[in-house]
């Protein structure tokens, strides 16, 4: 009887396992009918200089689509390198992601998309191809129409380069957490405004960008390390990123250090209390990168106007002072 038992027992489990793959392996990747938003893009000068900013600067797109370490780095420093994407980044166990061809390039890079196809994947997180992505990597969804509509125009002047990318290599454990990851679904609902904050010292333009063009929130609030969920309060800090080694090693430095996000809400204790003035705050960005692996974006974030480093500012200390004590920036895992 027993034996009956656990060899029923050894069945449903084996029922349940082989079930719950064969629903990884049928959704992992499926594709979502969003429609495109009904915007276009502009040949205005003044559109496209608007769109550089943003790239270059707050939205921060100018680093990560590269095609390596070494033009990272360079881009980072300020050289002014196409973004042709390809550069491989490890997720952990969940595999590895390269950022893509951002040149109008008609095979490789966005000409062959339409401007739709374009403003889906800031808008909804949806790819031209119809399946979803990791909608935290880029947080666009509130960015302003007028905005979206300055990135694309800009991007679609821009020369265009032939580099093929390769896709996203998913472990199973990745493509168990697409399958099942609220934060790999499509964005539905986003609520943009048609017009941004204009670029002045106001809460308003600071929160903007923080939220949905430089993403600091996406980073500076501990998120599980493999659904990306937010398990901490927002802007308090102690995400941790682990290091991408071939990076530290041109860098030069150990390819074993971790990085932790600091706490930049309003308490006393927190990184942003280091600031005592916004002039304080304002040189600080313009040193760039001090800290040789942070993962922040020093470079295009040195390159922000006044204007914007001050509404970032005002923001950070409208928000709720939150005590939390994240430990050193950078660590090495026992």
């Amino acid at each position: 009887m027993l034996k009956k038992i656990l060899l029923g027992l050894l069945a449903l489990i084996i029922l349940l396992v082989g079930g719950f793959v064969i629903y990884v392996q049928l959704n992992w990747n499926k594709t979502y009918d969003i429609p495109y938003p009904e915007l276009q893009v502009s040949t205005d000068s003044a559109v496209i200089a608007k769109g550089e900013y943003l790239v270059k600067g707050p939205a921060h797109c100018a680093i990560c689509h590269v095609s390596s370490f070494d033009e990272m780095i360079k881009a980072d420093g300020g050289e002014d390198i196409p973004l042709k994407g390809g550069v491989r980044f490890p997720l952990g166990p969940l595999g590895i992601i390269s950022p893509a061809n951002l040149t109008p390039d008609p095979e490789t890079g966005i000409g062959r998309y339409t401007d739709g196809q374009l403003f889906r994947m800031m808008r909804h997180a949806v790819k031209p191809d119809g399946t979803g992505t990791l909608s935290l990597m880029m947080p666009f969804w509130n960015m302003a129409d007028e905005d979206l509509v300055a990135i694309v125009s800009y991007l679609r002047s821009c020369e265009p380069i032939k580099n093929v990318v390769e896709p996203p290599s998913y472990t199973f454990v990745g493509k168990m957490v697409r399958a099942t990851a609220p934060l790999f679904e499509p964005v539905y609902d986003p609520t943009p405004p048609d017009k941004a904050p204009p670029m002045e010292a106001t809460i308003e333009r600071g929160e903007y960008l923080a939220r949905y063009v430089a993403n600091c929130v996406g980073c500076h609030t501990a998120r599980d390390p493999m659904t990306f969920e937010a398990i901490g309060p927002e802007y308090a800090g102690g995400m941790e990123m682990e290091p991408l080694p071939e990076l530290h090693i041109k860098l030069g430095i150990d390819p074993d250090l971790w990085t932790r996000s600091v706490n930049i809400t309003p308490h006393p204790n927190s990184a942003l209390a280091r600031f005592k003035t916004l002039d304080a705050w304002i040189t600080r960005f313009r040193q760039g990168r001090l800290i040789l692996n942070s993962p922040m974006d020093w470079g295009p974030f040195s390159r922000m106007s006044d204007e914007d480093l001050e509404a970032l500012w005002l923001y950070l200390h409208s928000l709720d002072p939150i005590e939390n004590d994240t430990g050193p920036v950078v660590f090495k895992k026992e």
